[in-house]
């Protein structure tokens, strides 16, 4: 095999495939990228065999073939490269050269031959596809992944529920991200015109992270606007321009979070995001390190935040709220409120919705978008 292709194309590429390359698998190939390059392009791919994500640059090929390559040294080894185009050439079986044109740097890389990557899953030809703008996926993952369980063994809860509904009538079609570690739970929930397929799928931990990783740099670069989304047997399949992203679906079912969900708060206090998640944050310092526990006072125009612990002290503050009603208080795990907070970073206003000393807070941006997104963090006793 024998190639050249730009430095800034190659890097970007083998920086978003790297991250699914296994390094603790037994299997020492899974730590590989596979480079394959054929026509006028160079196809580069990683797999720890539940993630799956590959991509296709330009490149001068005079020499077709496949090898596979250890991710990170590649990596570095191209970073450290001075800019412009880089000769990638096979040689003695699979030893690669690395050699930056019209410069004396170049590298050896000892690699594995292409035939010994694992076969990469396929999407059917006549798969169903949904098209959804890049911005939305990034939106229902940001506002979602924070209560993922990291849990491995609860599969069920180690994962995020994505639902498509096609329009009925006059409604419009509904995509829904939720999560949930049994503590709490959080939904993000959009209409979109014109959805006319639909889906559902559980996603992985793991891939949920990559999946926001990307999101977040194609945004950034403004690659592309939109993402295709198919599934072929247990794998999904996402398109997002010229890189794809596929997925060993979790095989379980989803909690029913409609039940979690209260229907109907008896209180409801609106604070500034902000300044909540400021004092969460500062009276949290005096909490248990095992509970990170916080009482929630509520009083007519105040919320008053304390902690206790005897190894750390106690800890108080004070700020001003929209209430009116009977005074209130619950505990809380004071990380989990400030993750929702969190996730809601462009409100300035946060609702909360409480009932008694023993039931859920659900919290929702005030306005408007507490339609799209809601969550749900259940108390403690303190």
């Amino acid at each position: 095999m024998e190639l050249v292709a730009p430095k800034k194309s190659l890097e970007k590429l083998l920086a978003r495939c790297q991250g699914v390359a296994d390094k603790k698998s037994t299997m020492p190939v899974l730590a590989n990228v596979l480079l394959s390059a054929s026509g006028d392009l160079l196809t580069i791919s990683a797999t720890d065999l539940q993630l799956t994500v590959s991509g296709s640059i330009d490149a001068e090929v005079k020499r077709a073939g496949t090898v596979a390559l250890p991710a990170r040294d590649v990596h570095e080894r191209v970073k450290a490269m001075p800019d412009g185009p880089i000769k990638i050439a096979v040689t003695n079986g699979s030893a690669t050269t690395l050699q930056a044109v019209g410069s004396a740097r170049r590298y050896t890389v000892h690699g594995l031959p292409g035939s010994d990557f694992p076969t990469l899953p396929e999407l059917g030809a006549d798969a169903p596809t949904i098209e959804l703008s890049v911005a939305t996926l990034q939106k229902l993952v940001k506002r979602t992944i924070f209560s993922i369980s990291t849990d491995e063994t609860r599969p069920h809860l180690n994962s995020a529920l994505f639902e498509c509904r096609a329009a009925r009538g006059t409604n419009p079609g509904t995509v829904r991200m939720v999560t949930t570690d049994g503590h709490r739970l959080s939904k993000m929930e959009l209409p979109l015109e014109g959805l006319a397929a639909e889906t559902t799928m559980l996603i992985p931990h793991k891939a949920m992270q990559e999946l926001r990783k990307l999101f977040d740099d194609v945004v950034e670069h403004r690659d592309t606007t939109m993402v295709a989304i198919a599934q072929t047997g247990p794998n999904a399949f996402f398109r997002l321009g010229g890189v794809r992203f596929s997925v060993k679906l979790i095989d379980a079912q989803f909690p029913p979070y409609e039940q979690v969900i209260p229907s109907a708060s008896e209180r409801h206090v609106t604070a500034g995001r902000t300044a909540l998640m400021d004092a969460l944050k500062a009276v949290s310092l005096a909490a248990s390190d095992r509970t990170y526990g916080v009482k929630l006072a509520i009083a007519p125009n105040a919320l008053r935040i304390s902690s206790e612990s005897p190894e750390s002290g106690n800890g108080f503050d004070e700020i001003p709220v929209d209430y009116e009603g009977p005074e209130l208080s619950v505990g809380f795990n004071a990380q989990y409120l400030q993750h929702v907070l969190g996730a809601m970073d462009i409100e300035d206003e946060v609702t909360i919705g409480l009932s008694g000393e023993l039931d859920p807070a659900v919290l929702r941006p005030a306005g408007e978008q507490g339609r799209e997104f809601v969550a749900v963090v259940m108390p403690m006793r303190i």
